[in-house]
């Protein structure tokens, strides 16, 4: 009898590489729960990110500008999520308010990025860093923030 972890054929893949906009990514949520929780601005979280093991690989321009942009707007951003969910905006988990910002932030200032990729980050993020059923929260509410945000893309999305 074979063993199935030492059978060649059935070895899983090794995970695919990420990206360096998806590890910036993850230095911006990082970044973000520090200043959400700790009250860290914005300033000390760039000085200490390059610390962080693998921020090298990340793209650094996309992490300034989205950890600069998400804070720097954090109100109207907001303004835009509090619309699409069911309780108060401060009553969210630190990882599921500064996901939503995120992905917010992203969705108004990144049209290059189609909305579902912006999702599907999202929801990774959470998945990793959230509680176990954050990510459909997210999801959820980053659907009708990009409904309201890019109608046509959606709109196109939907029709296929």
């Amino acid at each position: 009898m074979t063993d199935f972890a030492s059978d060649s054929q059935h070895e899983l893949p090794p995970p695919a590489p990420r990206s360096a906009r998806r590890r910036a990514r993850e230095f911006v949520l990082q970044g973000l729960y520090q200043w959400r929780v700790g009250g860290a601005d914005e300033a000390a979280i760039e000085a200490y990110a390059p610390e962080m093991e693998d921020f090298a690989k990340a793209d650094r321009d996309f992490f300034t500008t989205v950890l600069r942009g998400v804070i720097s707007q954090q109100e109207a951003l907001t303004a835009r999520i509090a619309a699409h969910i069911d309780r108060p905006f401060g009553e969210l988990s630190p990882v599921e308010a500064s996901v939503l910002l995120l992905g917010c932030f992203e969705l108004l200032k990144h049209p290059e990025t189609p909305y579902r990729v912006i999702i599907n980050e999202a929801i990774e993020l959470t998945k990793a860093f959230g509680g176990t059923d954050g990510h459909k929260y997210v999801n959820g509410v980053l659907d009708k923030v990009a409904a309201a945000l890019r109608p046509d893309e959606v709109a196109a999305r939907r029709k296929k």
